[in-house]
């Protein structure tokens, strides 16, 4: 039995969570708002499950578990996704800033979440860089990194922004997992399942079937039934002789005819294999099947947790060699952010200008910078001497505050988030 424990919240169908185990991590806890999600969970080991809100007092108390080895959690994507509107902060549903404010209570060796690619675009350059300066805080080395799960055995393209952050003692020996040169592709991942009931043209399927997926999108409970995504998923599965439109029950049978024809749905333990789970896990999914498409197609791949999960292992049991540290001071993405966070006051805008006079058209960069601060952030505007002075005020995120606006949503709409 491994002795490095974890936590983990938002942990969905248990994605992350097979993939940590595999790495050495024994879960002392895992969170899930959603019942069929839990249900899985439950049913599938012996670990404790919180079924509820991750951010109510009543489903869990961090402080419980301080000094855990791993805190970990996928949290919501939809705050950040490109397909969406980007709120940040501003969507309710967001819970990136309070995880990362557990840490300072729960004082775990390591911590990791993930996310879409969406929250490292330059949308929020200001938001990752208050994650990294509050870790800072708290005395941690923190390091972002896109990762796609092609590079780790699974067969679709599912690109994942990752937070790695530990104490400098343990961080000296973390190195991030390498992706593999070889890749698999839908084809060779499904050609078993997709023949299970004797369909002639598997093969010949698989062949057609020669390139990695395109990222599986789980959608949420506010839209219909399940599907493989939005029209340009559609089209790229598609091109992969792959009918995204809707979700199997079956495979093919005899009788179904060639790919040309008409092309095959995926069936749910199809969408299972290309997110990596493997027959070896034995894993069932609860619920109807929307609902299990959802668990899954909304997964971390087992694969890639498990790469991150076991070089996190590594360094927290000082295996390898050790190597520099990163300075706890993070690095500065944005000098008109840094600029102002750091002010005891106004700082006018012809200082900020300053700061962007190598930047193609600095009023304009800085119009936009300031913009996109403002959905994040409290914002001052103010004239002193007939020029224009701003002042960043406090972060707009949930954090833990017991009279956010986030509390009274969850209550109106917890049977529609996802």
């Amino acid at each position: 039995m491994s002795t490095l424990r974890a936590v983990e919240i938002c942990a969905g169908a248990g994605g992350q969570a097979i993939g940590l185990h595999r790495a050495g991590f024994r879960h002392e806890l895992a969170v899930e708002l959603d019942a069929n999600a839990a249900a899985t969970l439950r049913v599938n080991t012996d670990w404790l499950v919180a079924e509820g809100d991750v951010a109510d007092p009543a489903v869990w108390e961090p402080s419980n578990y301080q000094g855990i080895d791993l805190f970990a959690g996928g949290v919501p994507c939809p705050p950040f996704s490109i397909a969406g509107k980007q709120l940040g902060s501003a969507d309710e549903r967001d819970l990136f800033a309070w995880a990362v404010e557990q840490v300072a209570i729960i004082k775990p060796r390591a911590l990791l979440l993930e996310n879409v690619r969406g929250l490292a675009s330059s949308r929020f350059t200001a938001y990752r860089q208050r994650v990294l300066d509050r870790l800072a805080e708290f005395g941690y080395v923190a390091d972002w990194r896109l990762l796609h799960a092609a590079d780790f055995g699974v067969a679709q393209l599912r690109p994942r922004f990752v937070l790695v952050a530990m104490k400098p003692d343990d961080a000296a020996y973390f190195d991030w997992p390498v992706p593999s040169a070889d890749r698999l592709t839908v084809g060779e991942a499904l050609k078993d399942l997709m023949s299970a009931n004797g369909w002639p043209h598997a093969e010949e399927w698989a062949a057609l079937a020669n390139g990695v997926g395109p990222t599986l999108v789980g959608g949420s409970k506010k839209h219909g039934g399940a599907d493989l995504g939005p029209t340009r998923a559609k089209a790229a599965w598609a091109s992969l002789y792959v009918d995204g439109k809707g979700v199997a029950d079956e495979a093919p049978g005899p009788d179904a005819p060639h790919p040309t024809e008409k092309m095959p749905r995926l069936t749910v333990d199809m969408v299972a294999r290309l997110q990596g789970w493997q027959d070896s896990f034995e894993w069932t999914f609860s619920g109807r099947k929307t609902s299990q498409y959802r668990q899954v197609g909304n997964a971390f791949p087992p694969p890639v947790a498990q790469a991150i999960g076991a070089a996190i292992a590594a360094a927290l049991q000082h295996r390898g060699e050790s190597h520099e540290v990163p300075s706890l001071v993070s690095t500065v993405h944005d000098p008109v952010y840094r600029t102002l966070t750091t002010a005891s006051g106004f700082v006018s805008a012809s200082v900020l200008l300053k700061l962007l006079a190598t930047q193609k058209d600095p009023e304009a960069q800085l119009k936009q910078r300031l913009e996109t601060l403002g959905r994040d952030f409290e914002f001052e505007v103010a004239e002193f001497e007939g020029k224009p002075s701003y002042r960043l005020g406090e972060f707009k995120g949930f954090t833990g505050q017991s009279d956010h606006v986030r509390h009274s949503f969850l209550a109106k709409n917890r049977s529609r988030v996802s």
